[in-house]
């Protein structure tokens, strides 16, 4: 089998952008000519191997990033836009798709935002009586999708923020260091911090400068929720900047997206990067063994898996997501070829929806995506009490997952067949761009492919996918 070619314009003129040097002057850099430094950034040519030497030796190049990047998921964001009904007599070809997600991706995101902005325009069009007499009303994009999108295209990871926090809990020291050295921090700063019977998880007054953590919530989340004050108080300057660095469009966003750093903060402290990546490698990311070294909660540890993202020290590139009882999905991220549903749940099919049954209980899943890809996938639940009777319990699910080529890496793995065809089942994104003909938990037709009706003949669906 012959190596796959690398194609990687917006990357190379990005980079080169960066470090405002000029065609010729990058070229030089390079060893190649100018014509073929402009033909690599317009995609007309592969990135050779001499030139992926001279970018780790000449600038010190992460080369890993150069197949990675924004492309698959901008590619599988334009899908599902494009699986819009609006857009039914007007779809582009795959390969089209993949031509813009690489050779302009600021022009695929911008058709993406627009999108979303039709859509919500739409979704407030149904639902007038939300909007009249609100001098508010007009339209925008959401800010929770805005911040969420942030840290979707930052890979879910922020490297100042996570160098700040790997820097405060290298400080720290003997066991529960991080939570002494968050008190010693908010001490320092004359906030007072008290444990007591709230409904609430973190109260902090402004003006008597009183820190208020509810003394009915589990050990890990009091420690979360201090690490989170400390960010919001001691590396303000820092989150300020990233946050003018994002050109968030409303205040809203910002806001949401200051409180989101702050949740960074805390759990890149709780779980310091160069240390956890090395215990989630020495214990072969089983994720309680992981919890019970950090003190942090399954939950923690399965979110900060999926951030190991660090140029020159990238953990496994794994998705995860958190759905509720609905199968909404509520928390997300891939740094894998899969990628989530924007609008909606997740696939029926995907065992994360199974893991609500079997509470306390990891569930296991080979599964292939309709684009060929495997994975193994683990879900668990991950019900929250409200610390009291007659709390309302809040009730989610998780899973976390890689590509099966990562399977030796994963403990979870050990006693399945990864090597048997059958053993994997099919899953996929979303109905309307799911290519996948016998479904039987398809809720709509697939909006790229043409139906046939036959009233005389009824089968799992009542069309057949042609």
């Amino acid at each position: 089998m012959g190596t796959q070619k690398l194609y990687a314009g917006a990357k190379l003129r990005e980079m080169r952008t960066r470090l405002t040097l000029t065609q010729r002057e990058f070229a030089a850099k390079l060893g190649v000519s100018l014509p073929y430094l402009n033909q690599m950034e317009n995609n007309n040519r592969p990135i050779s191997t001499t030139v992926v030497l001279a970018l780790a030796q000449e600038f010190g190049m992460d080369v890993t990033e150069l197949s990675t990047g924004d492309s698959e998921r901008l590619v599988s964001d334009m899908r599902e836009a494009l699986a819009d009904p609006v857009f039914a007599d007007v779809l582009p070809p795959l390969a089209d798709l993949r031509l813009t997600a690489s050779n302009a991706p600021a022009l695929a995101r911008a058709f993406i935002e627009l999108h979303r902005t039709y859509r919500q325009t739409h979704e407030r069009l149904a639902s007038l009586d939300e909007a009249l007499g609100r001098e508010d009303a007009r339209i925008q994009a959401s800010p929770w999708e805005e911040v969420r999108d942030f840290f979707h295209y930052c890979d879910n990871y922020i490297d100042a923020v996570d160098r700040a926090a790997e820097l405060f809990a290298n400080r720290a020291e003997g066991p529960g260091g991080v939570r002494q050295a968050a008190l010693t921090s908010l001490s320092e700063r004359g906030i007072q911090v008290i444990f007591s019977d709230i409904a609430s998880l973190r109260s902090y007054d402004t003006e008597s400068r009183i820190l208020r953590l509810s003394s009915r919530a589990a050990p890990q989340t009091q420690v979360f929720q201090l690490l989170l004050q400390v960010a919001l108080i001691s590396q303000d300057k820092l989150l300020e900047a990233t946050l003018d660095f994002a050109k968030f469009q409303s205040e809203e966003a910002r806001s949401i997206a200051k409180i989101g750093l702050a949740n960074y903060f805390a759990g890149a402290s709780l779980m310091p990067y160069a240390a956890f990546l090395a215990a989630a490698q020495e214990d072969r990311h089983d994720l309680e063994l992981v919890s019970n070294r950090f003190g942090a909660s399954i939950e923690q540890v399965a979110h900060r898996l999926s951030t190991l993202q660090r140029p020159g020290a990238k953990g496994i590139p794994f998705f995860f997501v958190r759905v509720d009882q609905a199968g909404t999905i509520t928390k997300r991220h891939s740094a894998t070829r899969l990628q989530f549903a924007r609008f909606g749940g997740a696939c029926p099919l995907w065992n994360v929806h199974r893991a609500f049954e079997t509470p306390g209980h990891f569930l296991l899943q080979l599964a292939e995506t309709p684009d060929g890809v495997r994975y193994i996938s683990l879900a668990r639940d991950v019900s929250k009490s409200g610390g009291s009777f007659g709390a309302p319990v809040r009730r989610y699910a998780i899973a976390l997952g890689c590509e099966v080529r990562h399977a030796q890496a994963l403990v979870y793995a050990d006693n399945l067949d990864v090597n048997k065809a059958s053993a994997f089942e099919p899953i996929g994104i979303s109905c309307r761009i799911c290519e996948r003909q016998n479904c039987h938990q398809r809720s709509v037709p697939p909006l790229e492919r043409r139906l046939t009706i036959d009233a005389h003949t009824r089968g799992t669906l009542p069309y057949e996918v042609t």
